[in-house]
């Protein structure tokens, strides 16, 4: 099964809040026959455009492959949220990597966010970057372990965050169920698509070959790596992989250690007046539960809603339905609210929920699995490879120490045997243990 054509049509964006109220670019050339550059990058998403941009820039003569449109995948489709961090602990990184390399890597991180910012300022200032992630607790304990971690966080890297009680979260969002949480002013939200299509007018600037509609499928590795298309090839120095959740069949362990996994949001009518019923404040939410519901407002005041889960690679058939049942969990009030737009996406994941670096060939780097930390860490990513690719690889080589272990049993079990954690994560969710 092709993730790439599974669920949505060749060359279509789906019909998502993001793809009406982006202005659309005008569409790339496919590629036809051969050509040469310094760098071929597979993947018109945040890291492959943040890769090509940054080599362009310096010179680099590049030439970037999308199998659908620019910003078609996770880059264009995701809840928009410029998280902190990764999706494990700083005490977790600590313990695998020591204290060194774990403050190396949460100043990365930092550094991720400050690059976010800047180029959404430089290229997608119509991406309408927010301050603001509020980190919200279903239940006491959870409250508890979070205060204790911003406490600590505090306290070992200097980190300031807001810690609220039950009555300090319902002053921000009308949300009855939520016991507390940690707001983080340092993160942010912005309108993803415009984003991405920020990067591909910059990385078009700078003098990037983009080709779209252009499926690269195979990879023959050597001095110059061949990558082809269905109607045309490239002979490349050096070559990126940025596909993410669409990795499947480029390269065997990069499959067996990152996991694709759909994810679906809605949003709703403008809410209008109502809309303080919701928020009161234009910051983003996500919550504690293990699948985690995530939401904001828009500009023209529509909730935007991401929750639910599935355990299949093909989308269900309303995707609505799916997550209007978290929507009502986490607002009750809106039971009943319409729903004009509906989409899912495909993201990617690793084992240790971080992401993976991988170095297919000496020439060839990848990089995949933020797990739902991808917004800030992907083009983030896609610079260091750019510098990589230059002889200036510290910062990548560093990131290659998080631990992405295989999937048990690789690229062939890793999909049931997530299903059925999933399940059991979504059981204890639901039960409240």
């Amino acid at each position: 099964m092709n993730l790439l054509f599974t669920n949505d049509q060749r060359g279509q964006y789906p019909a998502s809040w993001y793809a009406q109220t982006a202005t659309p670019l005008p569409e790339f050339p496919t590629l036809k026959g051969e050509t040469r550059a310094d760098l071929c990058v597979i993947g018109g998403g945040y890291t492959g455009l943040s890769a090509a941009l940054h080599a362009a820039q310096a010179g680099v003569d590049v030439v970037l492959l999308e199998a659908q449109r620019v910003g078609f995948g996770a880059s264009g489709r995701n809840g928009g949220q410029v998280g902190s961090g990764y999706n494990a602990s700083q005490r977790t990184l600590e313990a695998k990597l020591g204290t060194s390399d774990a403050r190396k890597l949460w100043d990365m991180a930092e550094a991720a966010k400050t690059l976010t910012r800047d180029l959404v300022a430089a290229h997608a200032p119509d991406a309408g970057y927010r301050p603001g992630v509020l980190h919200a607790c279903w239940q006491d304990r959870e409250v508890k372990e979070a205060h204790d971690e911003a406490a600590w966080m505090a306290d070992t890297y200097g980190v300031e965050a807001e810690c609220l009680d039950r009555d300090g979260v319902q002053e921000i969002l009308n949300a009855p169920a939520y016991r507390g949480g940690v707001l983080d002013m340092s993160a942010g939200h912005l309108h993803p698509l415009r984003y991405a299509f920020g990067l591909a007018r910059a990385a078009d600037a700078a003098g990037v070959r983009i080709f779209e509609r252009a499926w690269a499928h195979q990879i023959t590795p050597g001095a110059q790596v061949r990558v082809a298309t269905e109607t045309g090839h490239v002979l490349a120095d050096h070559v990126v992989i940025a596909t993410n959740g669409y990795s499947a069949g480029l390269d065997r362990k990069l499959s067996a250690r990152v996991m694709p996994i759909n994810n679906f949001i809605v949003a709703t009518e403008p809410l209008g007046d109502r809309a303080d019923e919701v928020l009161r404040r234009d910051i983003a939410v996500a919550d504690s539960k293990f699948v985690i519901n995530y939401f904001r407002l828009t500009e023209d005041k529509r909730l935007l809603f991401g929750g639910g889960e599935t355990y299949s690679y093909k989308f269900p058939r309303d995707i609505a339905a799916l997550v209007r049942r978290p929507l009502e969990e986490v607002f009750p009030h809106l039971k009943g609210v319409n729903v004009t737009h509906a989409w899912g996406g495909t993201l990617a994941i690793t084992m240790s929920r971080l992401p993976h670096i991988g170095r297919p060939a000496p020439n060839i780097l990848s990089a995949a699995g933020f797990s739902g930390h991808g917004v800030a860490l992907a083009g983030f990513t896609g610079k260091l490879m750019a510098d990589a690719i230059r002889g200036e690889g510290a910062g990548l080589d560093l990131f290659g120490k998080l631990p992405t272990p295989p999937f048990p049993g690789g690229g062939l079990l890793r999909a049931p045997l997530l299903a059925l954690a999933m399940s059991w994560y979504a059981l204890r969710d639901r039960l409240g243990i």
